[in-house]
């Protein structure tokens, strides 16, 4: 006679707890650039460059088509210029990259194991006797 299984189900604690950690590294992971201010030195370097030229389009280098669009936008030459003149800054911070392979490996590693042990439950509880 076979029997029949019954896979062990996941304690509230255990999916408030999984639902809290998947948040928190989210959450994490989208504010440490805000931490370290690369946002705010983009802005800054984006403000002063506007401050120092007076902007109009055709020194912002933009078309009649692209002038049109921005005007439909409400953006008149200077509030267009922060956007047209922020770049975005392809240079890798080496600390922010070391942190993120560690999360990014730690994250790995914990989900390894976890599911080791559960895999491992899963088999005992099918196959041992």
């Amino acid at each position: 006679m076979k029997k029949n299984y019954t896979p062990p189900s996941q304690g509230i604690f255990g999916q408030i707890f999984d639902t809290v950690l998947v948040l928190v590294l989210v959450y994490a992971s989208l504010m440490v650039p805000l931490l370290f201010k690369a946002e705010a030195k983009a802005e800054a370097a984006a403000a002063a460059a506007v401050e120092t030229v007076k902007a109009t389009w055709e020194s912002l280098g933009q078309n009649a088509i692209q002038q049109a669009q921005w005007i439909k936008l409400g953006y008149d030459p200077e509030k267009a210029a922060t956007l047209i003149n922020s770049r975005f800054d392809y240079t890798i911070d080496p600390l922010m990259l070391i942190i993120t392979i560690v999360v990014v490996i730690g994250y790995f590693l914990f989900m390894l194991k976890v599911s080791d042990k559960q895999y491992r439950e899963v088999i005992a509880e099918k196959f041992d006797n």
